[in-house]
């Protein structure tokens, strides 16, 4: 018997056609099938086309209605039993891989007796290719089970009726309303911590690099707990009823259905491309949904920086939406009869229970400078816990007045420069700032960043995010916390002579990103627009728009060139030019790299930096006019190691022995805490020919990692096989200098990391090892370096941008100088290694940073008679060839792991 017909239009779909093959075919199975094929095709066409989102994903549930209905009809079920929609699909949205939550509900225990049916309607969903999620339950049952759990009571809060009598699904909205179970303030309570768990699960942020569009901050639960805890207060259906009341006005629905609508449409497409129910934004899904909603890289900015740009937005405001109509709830209803402690503050602002508020609706009308008052306020008192809801909604009410007029205000300016040197947690404040959209209306500059993102994982906040963590960052440096993690700058910031220099330095450093150019250049012409529009001194408005200008300069020293080299402390110093300008940008790296990405600043390269500032201090307190004798140098450092040595029992016709065929550059780059146990090492050996060992000393390189001496005579292409051994054992190069000498000698140091950015312990079984696995590799007489094994991390993946090189002849080190600019792949030094053992180039030293998904890489090469690379077709040869092959390595490597 057919099924009665199902009631509501569906004009894509031939119901009539689709009842007659039912009728005459022997497998419904597939005439349900190729229902559903048809349908999603023809749904994910009119998505393509452009269609009403909400349009879309209530259609494909209401035709997901009539596929059950027939399905449900196949069977003669009794009448006390029913078949419910909850969850998602109960709010009769269904996007194209949601589960299809369902609620087989018998109003007594008659369960058993339509056992078989059940059994039978289930696996038949399962065979049509349906994703369901389903219970069996009593009403009785499914509110004990309510009472228990708030997810489940949420669900059946929004059941509806699929198929069946109607009064079971109203039944159980009554068994579980407000005045059965779950009272209002229990239930708001239950959410919020819900929500809470939730948003820690996402590290309470909205800015994640592959943020979760269901459950991150600002995301669709976001919107959903909205509506379920006002659902719950006021017994309404729909948020729309709540239009006009105090509590929701147009434009704060608005924003919320239409951040809705993003959303939905970013997920509909989102579980296109993926090919299944995944709610993770995923890097290669921001460039193909980029291109799907028809975005198109500038000169400025990649398509997908602006899709993503766009898209953090739109959660930023969902976020302070949330945060202002849950907290307006709490305090307007569920807590409106409990006694408040009011503290007035001044005639605008007062305290209520820790949390500061406005005196009178009108405040910021009255008196629009309240706008930045109101925070200077909480940056000084950090008894000031937050601000109150309503003053948050009259906040963002009143922001437009901040005008030109507004900026221009003598008082405004006075009270942002005094914001700027608020002593408590200006972070918080100026986070608050950015979500009411103050910061970015002050300032237009910082409006512009906000939401602005990198497509990139060495840059995992967005450039605002990032700005606001350095401000964090710097304020720490005054805390006592800071003696141990930053020590250095730590000092540094007690002793600045201005500290919100500093900041505004903080503020700007970055501003210039996403308009083409070099942001450095164009961050520094909006710091001095901003230093003489505040009344700043030139002298310092001129260190302020040199630190923007200059931010990435110590950096990029410490982490590319050789900072053992005296020369290359004298031209850094030179750039200084005295102390304060080398504290500042001390302080100002040390935040930006911290704020940039957790795993840059690790050990190896805070040591780095403070050997660089260190060195650079003495220069300048020596006179930039003076400089170091090299021979002095070699001396020095090898007098000093004798006398370690001499402790050993090494006498020094023995160690001499041993430096007989090394560069002198070692003398100068090597500390001689360090000649002296790598010496001994050579001495001691029982095999001389290969030897392998690791740093037992203090010295500034064993505080940040591991350094591997490697000393083989006769053995070729040791970086290359040296370099795919490291990398097979799951530890990271992050400097190798090599010593070669006329008598087949090879010395090699490289300094390594885990895999978690730390140096190895000493004594470890790991260090064992790594010296068994080195010697097996170099003992051997081959030539033939290890294959590359290790597979391809999923994030890389997605970055697929050619390689870069750059070669120049370098007049400080008397070398040739290559820069490699690649994604980061497994094997990717060894590969290069064995590039300059085929083309007769000599490597003397490389310096390796992996920023994100990239390697940016240094190499000082020379010919094999140690002089400068002369020949422009070598040159030209060279770096071809190395575009060549790592390309088609990344290109491999990818083809493998898809296949």
């Amino acid at each position: 018997m057919l099924a009665p017909h199902f009631e509501l239009p569906l004009v894509f779909f031939d119901q009539e056609k689709f009842r007659c093959n039912l009728a005459s075919s022997k497998s419904p199975v597939s005439i349900f099938k190729d229902a559903l094929a048809a349908a999603s095709g023809y749904f994910d066409t009119r998505f393509l086309e452009g269609a009403s989102i909400r349009s879309l994903v209530n259609d494909r549930a209401l035709f997901i209605d009539c596929i059950l209905h027939y399905a449900w009809h196949r069977h003669q079920w009794i009448d006390s039993c029913g078949l419910i929609a909850v969850g998602g699909y109960g709010r009769a949205e269904l996007h194209p891989h949601s589960d299809i939550d369902l609620l087989i509900l018998f109003e007594e225990d008659e369960v058993e007796s339509q056992a078989d049916n059940i059994e039978s309607f289930i696996m038949f969903l399962w065979d049509i290719g349906l994703e369901i999620g389903h219970s069996v339950r009593t009403i009785e049952q499914c509110t004990a089970l309510a009472e228990e759990d708030i997810t489940i009571v949420t669900n059946m809060m929004e059941c509806r009726t699929v198929a069946g009598p109607n009064q079971l699904a109203n039944e159980l909205k009554k068994a579980v309303s407000e005045d059965k179970i779950w009272p209002a303030k229990a239930f708001f309570e239950a959410k919020l911590n819900e929500q809470t768990q939730r948003h820690k699960k996402n590290n309470f942020t909205e800015y994640n690099l592959e943020p979760n569009i269901k459950n991150a901050p600002g995301g669709l639960r976001d919107i959903q707990t909205i509506t379920w805890v006002t659902k719950r207060i006021f017994g309404i259906e729909s948020l729309s009823e709540l239009e006009g009341r105090d509590f929701l006005n147009a434009r704060e629905l608005s924003v919320l259905t239409g951040g809705q609508e993003f959303l939905w449409k970013v997920r509909y497409g989102l579980h296109l491309l993926a090919g299944r129910a995944e709610e993770r934004l995923l890097f290669n899904y921001q460039t193909e949904l980029a291109e799907m909603f028809g975005y198109s890289n500038s000169e400025k900015r990649l398509a997908v920086e602006q899709f993503m740009h766009w898209y953090y937005r739109a959660v930023l405001s969902l976020r302070e939406l949330n945060e202002v109509l849950l907290q307006y709830l709490s305090e307007t209803i569920l807590h409106k009869d409990e006694t408040r402690n009011i503290v007035a503050i001044n005639e605008r602002f007062q305290l209520n229970d820790y949390f500061i508020e406005v005196t009178h609706a009108k405040v910021f009308e009255e008196s629009p400078s309240a706008l930045l008052e109101i925070f200077v306020l909480m940056g000084n008192d950090p008894k000031i816990e937050g601000v109150r809801a309503a003053t948050i909604r009259l906040i963002r009410e009143a922001r437009d007045l901040i005008d030109d007029d507004f900026r221009n205000t003598p008082l405004n300016i006075q009270l942002f420069q005094t914001l700027l040197r608020s002593p408590f947690d200006l972070f918080a404040v100026l986070t608050r700032m950015t979500r009411y959209g103050i910061l970015g209306r002050y300032l237009p500059e910082f409006g512009r960043i906000t939401g602005q993102m990198q497509h990139d994982l060495f840059h995992i906040y967005t450039v605002d995010a990032h700005t606001l963590l350095v401000i964090k960052f710097i304020h720490e440096f005054s805390s006592q916390a800071s003696q141990n993690k930053f020590p250095v700058a730590g000092y540094i910031y007690r002793h600045l002579r201005r500290p919100d220099l500093l900041i505004i330095a903080g503020l700007y450093h970055d501003i210039g990103k996403g308009r083409g150019g070099d942001h450095s250049v164009l961050g520094a012409k909006d710091a001095e627009e901003f230093c003489q529009h505040h009344g700043l001194s030139r002298r310092d408005s001129n260190l302020v728009i040199w630190l923007v200008e200059n931010h990435l300069k110590m950096s990029t020293v410490s982490q590319k060139e050789d900072i053992t080299d005296p020369d290359v402390i004298r031209n850094f110093a030179l750039e200084m030019g005295d102390q304060e300008h080398l504290d500042y940008l001390y302080a100002l790296t040390v935040a930006d790299m911290n704020a940039t990405n957790p795993s840059i600043w690790n050990n190896w390269r805070a040591s780095l930096m403070r050997q660089l500032y260190m060195e650079t201090k003495r220069q300048l307190r020596r006179g930039l006019e003076n400089t170091v004798d090299r021979q002095d140098i070699i001396d020095e450092t090898q007098q000093q190691a004798l006398f370690k040595l001499a402790d050993k029992r090494i006498t020094e016709e023995q160690a001499r022995r041993v430096w007989a065929d090394i560069n002198d550059d070692y003398f100068v780059r090597e500390t001689h805490l360090d000649i002296a146990w790598q010496t001994a090492a050579v001495v001691e050996a029982n095999y001389p020919d290969v030897v392998v060992s690791f740093s037992t000393t203090s010295s500034y390189h064993e505080e940040g990692a591991t350094q591997i001496f490697v000393r083989t005579v006769g053995r070729k292409n040791v970086f290359a096989r040296a370099a795919s051994t490291i990398d097979h054992l799951n530890l990271n190069i992050q400097e190798a200098r090599i010593y070669n000498s006329n008598s087949d000698i090879n010395v090699d140091h490289y300094y390594v990391l885990d895999q978690s950015g730390n140096a190895i312990e000493n004594g470890s079984n790991q260090l064992a090892r790594i010296e068994k696995a080195l010697l097996k590799e170099l003992v051997v007489t081959t030539d033939d370096s290890t294959s590359i094994q290790r597979r391809t991390p999923r994030q890389l993946k997605a970055f697929r941008s050619p390689t870069q090189t750059s070669i120049h002849n370098d007049l400080i080190s008397g070398q040739t100088l290559l820069e490699v600019i690649s994604p980061d792949r497994p094997g990717l030094l060894a590969r290069i290694g064995q590039i300059f053992i085929d083309l007769g180039i000599q490597l003397n030293s490389a310096r390796i940073s992996t920023l994100g998904e990239r390697v940016e890489d240094v190499f000082l090469i020379c010919d094999l008679d140690s002089q400068p690379l002369s020949d422009p077709a070598l040159c030209d040869q060279l770096q071809l060839e190395i575009r060549k092959q790592l390309d088609k390595q990344n290109q491999a490597q990818d083809a493998k792991a898809l296949g």
